[in-house]
């Protein structure tokens, strides 16, 4: 499995501790996050595969890999509140998922059934 962990700044803490707290439905997952949240992964002791930040274009990263078919999920936990100058990424990000059918959990409660439903398939 192949999983992409985002989050926009406000939601990174949140991010890790959800990540930390449900290892376990994780497993054997390879993790790939955009920059800065993959710092904050491995601050915590997490393996992960960084690409550029967000605002950088890692958005944009994160999302070929979705429609060249390498990842099987994507978790951003996005912060709604707030103003994100790299938005019409996201929202690309957010579109290619729809067109490559990849399950896209933009919250803590999507990321949990997401992750239920491939362990339980799994």
């Amino acid at each position: 499995m192949r999983i992409a962990l985002i989050a926009h700044d406000g939601k990174k803490a949140e991010l890790v501790s959800f990540v930390l707290q449900h290892k376990d439905l994780f497993g054997d997952a390879d993790l790939f996050t955009t920059a800065t949240t993959g710092k904050h992964m491995e601050q915590a002791g997490l393996e992960v595969n960084r690409v550029l930040s967000g605002p950088m274009g890692g958005d944009a990263q994160i999302a070929s890999m979705v429609a060249t078919n390498q990842l099987d999920v994507v978790i951003f936990f996005r912060d709604p509140l707030g103003k994100h100058p790299h938005e019409p990424d996201v929202q690309m990000l957010m579109r290619i998922c729809d067109v490559h059918n990849v399950p896209l959990a933009t919250n803590f409660g999507a990321a949990m059934l997401i992750l239920k439903g491939l362990k339980c398939d799994g």
